[in-house]
C-alpha cells in the first residue's frame, strides 16, 4: 500500500494550506452533523460514530468553538444529509472513486459531472469502477512508546492487517468490518488516532508517466475542492518523481 501511505502523507502536507484546511473543516463538520443525527444523541461517550468525528476534528486543530456548535447543528438542523458516490476516470485511465455528503443531490451530481468532463476526465456508471477497491479501516496514530513489533501483537486480535511506520506517525490498516473493533481496540490501549476513517484501497496501483500523473491528480483536486465533496481516491502509483512534482505545484 505504499501508493496509499504516501498519498495521505501528501493529504497532511496540503491539509496546512488555508483553503485546504477551511474545506477540511466543512467536511469533519458534517461529519458530527451526520454522526448526531445517525446516532440518536450528541453524547461522545454513547455515540461511537460522533467520537470518531470529534477525534478527527481534534487532530486537525479544530477550534474548541467549532465542534460545539456542529454538534448542536446536528441536534437541532432539519436539513438531512445524504450520502452518494460516483465513478469515473482521469487522465491515463485512472480509476477515481468520489464520495459525498449533500442535502440536494441534483446540485451534487452536476458539480461532479462538471468538474469531470471540464478537466478530461469522464463520469461513468456507478459499481463500473468499485470492484477496482477494497474498503479499508484506516488509522493514524502518534507513534507510540511501546516497540512496534509488541504494538502489532497487541492489534492483531482486533483484525489488524497491516502496520507502516511513516515518521513519526503510525499508519494501521483493517478490513472495514473490524474499524470498530480496532477503534474499541485503541481506546482500551489509551491510543487515540490523530485520524481515523473508511477508505477505498485500489487493489492495483496504475504506473503513470508524471504529466499524466499530475492532469489526472489536477481532476482529483479539482473533486476534492466541490462543496459536497468528503472523500476522493483514485489507484495512482505515486511515485517520489510524482510526489516531487505535486509539492512543486503547492
Amino acid at each position: 500500500m505504499s501508493g496509499h501511505s504516501k498519498w495521505s502523507t501528501i493529504k497532511r502536507k496540503k491539509g496546512a494550506k488555508d483553503a485546504k484546511r477551511a474545506k477540511m473543516f466543512s467536511r469533519i463538520v458534517k461529519e458530527i452533523i451526520v454522526a448526531v443525527k445517525d446516532g440518536g444523541n450528541s453524547d461522545v461517550e454513547f455515540n461511537p460514530r460522533l467520537r470518531l468525528a470529534v477525534n478527527n476534528a481534534k487532530g486537525v486543530n479544530m477550534p474548541k468553538d467549532n465542534i460545539e456548535r456542529a454538534i448542536k447543528k446536528g441536534e437541532t438542523d432539519e436539513k438531512s444529509l445524504m450520502e452518494v458516490t460516483f465513478e469515473g476516470t482521469g487522465s491515463g485511465g485512472t480509476a477515481i472513486f468520489v464520495e459525498c455528503l449533500t442535502d440536494n443531490n441534483q446540485r451534487t451530481v452536476a458539480d461532479v459531472r462538471h468538474a469531470f468532463s471540464k478537466y478530461g476526465g469522464s463520469l461513468g456508471k456507478n459499481g463500473s469502477l468499485n470492484y477496482l477497491f477494497d474498503r479499508k479501516g484506516v488509522f493514524v496514530i502518534p507513534k507510540p512508546v511501546m516497540n512496534l513489533e509488541d504494538l502489532e501483537l497487541e492489534l492483531i486480535d482486533a483484525g489488524l492487517e497491516q502496520l507502516e511506520a511513516e515518521d513519526d506517525k503510525v499508519v494501521i490498516t483493517v478490513d472495514y468490518t473490524d474499524f470498530g473493533n480496532m477503534q474499541k481496540k485503541l481506546e482500551g490501549l489509551k491510543i487515540e488516532a490523530e485520524n481515523a476513517e473508511l477508505q477505498r484501497i485500489p487493489n492495483t496501483y496504475k504506473d503513470l508517466d508524471v504529466p499524466t500523473a499530475l492532469s489526472a491528480m489536477n481532476i482529483i483536486e479539482k473533486l476534492e475542492d466541490l462543496e459536497d465533496v468528503q472523500n476522493v481516491f483514485h489507484d495512482i502509483n505515486l511515485t517520489d518523481e510524482i510526489i516531487s512534482a505535486l509539492e512543486e505545484k503547492q
